[in-house]
Parts: structure tokens; sequence; C-alpha cells
């Protein structure tokens, strides 16, 4: 059974965990699997967004305890071993394309940490999220240290982190962490549907976006206008910019456009 299933259509490419029966834990099979799929869409020009889900209605139930706890290793075998499970975060966050989080059921642990790795979460009204991690006696991972204070603030942070706590759906809406709920059974087709939109987008300037946001909690004003000057600089030059410019002339609707939809 393939760990990670990947469906391209319309330029977006749908990532599945799937592992149903063990609620999508992330062991170390599924971690290199969706490292080989991330690789492939990023290597693909005709992959314009990325949606990424989970099989069976849940997104992730966390990091295989049962695999954890067999691992006999010292300190130094733990640090490479999170080296390696930190792969694919490096992966998704240094995406180009936009990545839509469809989150359905629980997303606890590295699940919860792995959303965070998305540019937008849609969430189901089902949708359960829990950095458990304190729990078991461990620090936050898979990113989840650097993603959520960007996400949340520093102080909301600590306490999500800290406490352990179960977030519900509408509270995830209300905190940022989600930017739409859906019905369980549309959320996977509303991420999907705002995937879809960034096949009329430039790619160019959907990338550019990205970079220049992951830079801007930390950059100065000086550092952002340098960066934003030289990113429109190449976008003004591209074929995107000139074919989107001649469409308003001849009073064409643009080729990008946000999709409405049931955001319950």
């Amino acid at each position: 059974m393939d760990e990670v299933l990947c469906h391209v259509d319309s330029g977006v490419a749908t990532l599945t965990l799937n592992r149903p029966a063990q609620r999508n834990a992330i062991d170390a099979a599924m971690r290199e699997a969706l490292l080989q799929r991330l690789d492939a869409v990023r290597s693909d020009a005709s992959v314009r967004a990325v949606v990424l889900t989970g099989a069976g209605g849940a997104f992730c139930a966390g990091g295989d305890l049962r695999g954890i706890a067999a691992a006999q290793l010292d300190e130094s075998g733990w640090r490479t071993r999170m080296h390696e499970s930190q792969r694919p975060i490096r992966a998704l966050l240094a995406l180009e394309q936009p990545v839509i989080a469809a989150v359905d059921g629980p997303a606890f642990g590295a699940g919860f940490s792995l959303a965070l790795t998305a540019d937008i979460v849609i969430a189901s009204t089902s949708a359960r999220l829990c950095l458990a991690f304190m729990r078991l006696g461990l620090v936050p991972d898979l990113g989840a240290l650097y993603t959520l204070p960007r996400v949340v603030g520093v102080q909301r942070a600590k306490e999500l982190m800290l406490s352990a706590r179960e977030v519900a759906a509408d509270e995830a809406l209300r905190l940022g962490l989600a930017m739409e709920l859906a019905a369980p059974e549309h959320v996977l087709a509303r991420a999907q549907a705002i995937a879809r939109s960034f096949a009329g987008a430039s790619p160019l300037a959907a990338g550019l976006v990205k970079r220049a946001l992951g830079a801007a909690p930390v950059a100065s004003l000086d550092t952002m206008l340098g960066i934003e000057a030289d990113a429109q600089a190449l976008c003004f030059g591209s074929a995107a910019h000139r074919a989107a410019i001649q469409r308003f002339l001849d009073k064409q609707p643009a080729t990008f456009r946000w999709p409405e939809g049931d955001h319950t």
C-alpha cells in the first residue's frame, strides 16, 4: 500500500496520507514517501498548487508511537533521526507552489505540525488539533516551534504547547489556525477549488509572495522593501504580467479568480 497517494488533476497535486487504520500516523515509510512525492511535485511545472490531506476521516494522528517506543537510540541517534524526520517539513516549506491543507478529524502532535506547514488551512467542522507533545514529555517538533508563533503569536503558541490542550474547529478558526471551516464532506473539495484557482495565477508571483512572507516576521523594513523591489522587478518582466495587463486593456476577465464557496 502506498503510504502517500498522489493525484494530479487540473494543475493540482493532491497528496493523501494513507495509513487510515493508524489514523495516518507518520512512520519512517510515510516520511520517505511524502518526501518523494514532494520532490516530484517540485519538479513538475504543470503543478500550480498542492493539497495535503489524510485518508479515512483523519488528517494525521501524529508520530507512530509504537515505532518510537521500539527504537533503541542514544542522544546522538535521536538527533540524527529528528534531522531525517524534518526533511519533508523543509521540503513543504520550500515549495514554490501554494500548499492548502484539508484537515478533517484529528491533527495531533506531528499531524498538527504538518498542517502548520501549509499556506492555507481549510478545516472541517469535525477537526481537532492538539500539540500533545507535553503529555509524552516531548518538545513540539516537525517545525512547530518555527511555524506556530508566526500564526498565533508567541504567547498563544506557548499556551498551546505547554497546555497540550485540544483545539476544536471553531476555536481554530478564531485563532487563525484555519482560514475557513467546511463540512467534513466538503472540506477536500473546498481546498481543491482554492488550489485550482492558482492555475490562472502567475507561478512566479505566487512563489515570490511565499518566499517574502517567510522572511517578513524577522526582517527589517529596509530588508522587506528590498525584497519587494527585487520581486516586483522580476514580475514586471514576466510573460504572466504582460498577458494579464493585455487582458485588462482588452476588458477581458482576469485568469486568476479566487473561488467563492460555502464556508460552512
